[in-house]
């Protein structure tokens, strides 16, 4: 068994410091801090998307659909949706990836197989 105790793990830097908690086939953990008034900007990733609010707050944003999440709240998003996260006063969230890394994620590595 492996526990992390997440509103005790510092994340110094904010979003640019990202702690990888555990990364495997089956998923990928990763715990983000967001200073105030900063935000992970419109982006998308390959994987099946679960976002946990560990601590302050959070604004969800896909497509027209905007969300306020407290601590507590737990989002899922599909693969290949656009989203953005921001935080006016400061937060910690947790973010799992299924499967890790989903397909096409290496987009390199898929075209040069396709090149053969």
């Amino acid at each position: 068994m492996e526990t992390w105790r997440l509103a005790e793990i510092e994340t110094p830097g904010g979003s640019r410091s990202p702690v990888v908690l555990r990364s495997q086939d089956e998923a990928r953990a990763v715990l983000v801090g967001l200073e105030p008034g900063q935000e992970l900007g419109d982006h998308q990733v390959k994987e099946h998307a679960w976002i946990v609010v560990v601590d302050g707050s959070v604004t969800f944003r896909a497509g027209d659909e905007e969300v306020e999440a407290p601590a507590g709240t737990l989002a899922r998003f599909e693969p290949d949706e656009r989203r953005s996260v921001r935080s006016e006063r400061g937060a910690k969230i947790l973010l799992l990836l299924a499967p890790w890394p989903g397909p096409g994620h290496y987009r390199g590595e898929e075209k040069a197989r396709a090149l053969g």
